[in-house]
């Protein structure tokens, strides 16, 4: 027996020293010292030892299975201790290389003219409202003098959710709701995306709008002449040149288109104005009776106007910018302009 647990103890460590993973070691612990392992079978035999030699040969076996329970661990933490410092080398950084920037956001360009504009208008005293973007077809239109066998629905490409529901086409039902609400004086802005069915380098199905609505006893086309002058004027310029020229909306009469100076071309015609001299800037007008007379207001009593214009289109000729669909292409290269 003494013989077979000496012949036992070199094959077992004569195998540590081949042994060159964390498998082949974990396989010699199982097949000498598992619980069917060679030196466990020996102990079995242990009463084929004469009586007074059991105790020595016991404590020879326990001698061998420490000896080698305690190389087996030595190995296998040398193998993790080599594996860690590979990993670490493979992922060392280099900490004298530069250090990479971190980029600054910025507003959109968009929302850079939605703000200024805001300001302006705060300072004359209008506040800032906002509305449903899912809006009722009442509000959408029949309640701003639009029924549903109006021609002027033909202007406006609808997305229909349902029959009577629609992503609205414009801010102005914001104005309904308010005024629904309030009564005047009235004067108030409604910033928001607004979405038709159009798209090419001057449409997108989803743009932004910003509207106002003043309301108030006396009020004139004077005074919606005179608050649109200071606005533009702002905005592109003083020496920005302006003009109204009639033209039609369901909601507004009289309803009147504003020009502006060409500002790529100061006038003297250009691919952007048409060779005019001149760029559409915004729609506006007092507000139709019939639509106060929605909101229960007396026409009689109040009058007042409202205007509307395309956040993106103010921004392209602010920046001349000449395709509307790179303001929804979130390319860094073209955003960090501004």
């Amino acid at each position: 027996m003494r013989e077979d647990l000496k012949a036992l103890r070199e094959q077992a460590e004569a195998g540590l020293r081949k042994a060159e993973t964390e498998e082949e070691l974990q396989e010699i612990r199982t097949r000498y010292l598992g619980r069917k392992g060679l030196l466990t079978a020996l102990l079995r035999n242990i009463g084929n030892v004469p009586s007074e030699e059991r105790p020595q040969f016991g404590r020879q076996c326990n001698e061998v299975k420490e000896s080698l329970s305690a190389g087996i661990d030595q190995l296998l933490a040398g193998l993790a201790s080599s594996k860690r410092e590979a990993l670490l080398q493979c992922e060392r950084l280099d900490v004298t290389l530069p250090g990479r920037g971190v980029r600054h956001g910025r507003l959109h360009p968009v929302t850079q003219v939605r703000e200024e504009i805001c300001r302006i208008f705060a300072g004359l005293g209008f506040s800032v409202v906002e509305g449903p973007e899912v809006e009722l077809d009442y509000y959408n239109f029949e309640a701003l003098n639009i029924p549903k066998d109006h021609p002027a629905r033909d202007m406006q490409d609808t997305f229909y959710v349902e029959d009577n529901i629609v992503l609205r086409t414009h801010t102005s039902p914001v104005q309904v709701r308010i005024m629904e609400k309030r009564r005047p004086p009235v004067r108030i802005l409604s910033p928001g995306r607004v979405y038709r069915r159009d798209s090419d380098i001057s449409h997108t199905p989803m743009f932004h709008q910003i509207e106002g609505l003043l309301v108030d006893r006396g009020i004139t086309f004077g005074d919606l002449k005179g608050v649109l002058t200071v606005f533009l004027k702002q905005v592109f310029g003083e020496d920005t040149a302006l003009r109204f020229r009639p033209s039609f909306f369901p909601f507004t009469e009289p309803s009147a288109e504003v020009d502006i100076r060409c500002v790529m071309c100061s006038g003297r015609g250009c691919r952007v104005c048409g060779q005019s001299g001149w760029l559409e800037i915004l729609g506006s007008g007092m507000v139709d009776p019939e639509v106060f007379k929605n909101v229960g207001y007396d026409p009689e009593e109040f009058t007042g106007f409202a205007f509307g214009l395309g956040l993106e289109r103010i921004a392209m000729l602010k920046f001349g910018i000449s395709d509307i669909r790179l303001f929804f292409e979130s390319d860094m290269r073209f955003l960090e302009q501004f």
